[in-house]
């Protein structure tokens, strides 16, 4: 088997088209439609659905792409594995939820540069149920999620637990609500909250289906200062996380409403499959840095 033509048909199944893979390889068009030909011709079946836009493989095509991320991602653990000068170099692809990006993710990026120059990272953002399923595809070599309290990573994945946070329930500021309610008061509430997809808006909801209680979204927002700032406006009740709510610059126009019935968390896990080869120690600088970076936050005050 010829690796070009396997870096070729992945670089396409993971951009979706001819012309992005050509981009990311530095290849021409052609050149990157004869390597997946060949491809074809060698394993005797048709990889890609050509009718379908964006590109997406066959049923052959997803088993080639899943086996080949494995067979490319040996050969990086052999480079490395055998290269003189140790250095770690290669493609990381990590993936993040929403919740951490928001908490700090920039000097975890920063501390991979610093030790591991050569290897380029590249973030993938998405709901935490997405990322779990793509690391578990092999299209992510690890990802920094958040799972409701007391759920836990699929047994085939390494998961590491980087410890939990409340989830903290916020109104405006000027709205006329006890500090603590019961649950059935805030489901006659509209909610302003994740778009679907988000692992602790579906909790949540369960929860709240679980207790026969209605649960009306008012407003689907993915970036949070735009759910905070529809918040403090009056138009509903938000979740927010401690660390999120002490940095955002919309505090002082919203307060924390505690349950009686109910005590929201989310645990942050990196997860990745086993073993982690050549990213091991990426892997570990990505996560004790993260590690510290929340613990860091957590430790600070929040605005009530």
């Amino acid at each position: 088997m010829n690796t070009h033509d396997l870096l070729a048909f992945v670089a396409v199944v993971e951009t979706g088209s001819i012309v992005a893979a050509s981009a990311r390889l530095n290849l021409t068009q052609p050149g990157v439609t004869r390597r997946i030909q060949n491809l074809e011709q060698m394993l005797g079946a048709q990889l890609l659905d050509r009718l379908s836009k964006p590109l997406k493989p066959t049923a052959a095509g997803y088993e080639a792409y899943e086996q080949g991320r494995r067979v490319l991602r040996m050969l990086e653990d052999l480079k490395s594995g055998v290269a003189k000068d140790g250095v770690v170099r290669g493609e990381f692809r990590l993936g993040i939820t929403p919740y951490l990006s928001e908490s700090g993710l920039t000097g975890p990026l920063d501390a991979l540069r610093v030790e591991f120059p050569e290897l380029a990272v590249r973030v993938v953002a998405g709901w935490s149920p997405h990322q779990l399923d793509r690391v578990g595809r092999n299209e992510l070599d690890a990802a920094a999620i958040c799972l409701p309290d007391g759920v836990t990573p699929p047994a085939d994945l390494t998961g590491e637990d980087l410890g939990s946070q409340p989830v903290v329930f916020v109104v405006a500021r000027d709205m006329k609500l006890p500090k603590t309610v019961g649950l059935a008061e805030l489901s006659r509430m509209p909610w302003v909250i994740n778009q679907d997809g988000c692992g602790f808006r579906n909790a949540l909801k369960r929860h709240f289906d679980a207790e026969h209680l209605p649960f009306n979204v008012a407003v689907e927002a993915l970036d949070s200062e735009l759910r905070l700032s529809l918040v403090a406006r009056g138009l509903g009740v938000g979740l927010v996380t401690p660390i999120a709510l002490r940095q955002s610059p919309l505090r002082s126009k919203l307060k924390v409403v505690k349950t009686t019935d109910f005590n929201p968390a989310v645990r942050a896990w990196i997860v990745h499959r086993p073993p982690a080869g050549r990213l091991a120690r990426p892997i570990k600088v990505f996560r004790d840095a993260l590690d510290r970076e929340l613990q860091a936050l957590i430790r600070g005050p929040v605005s009530r």
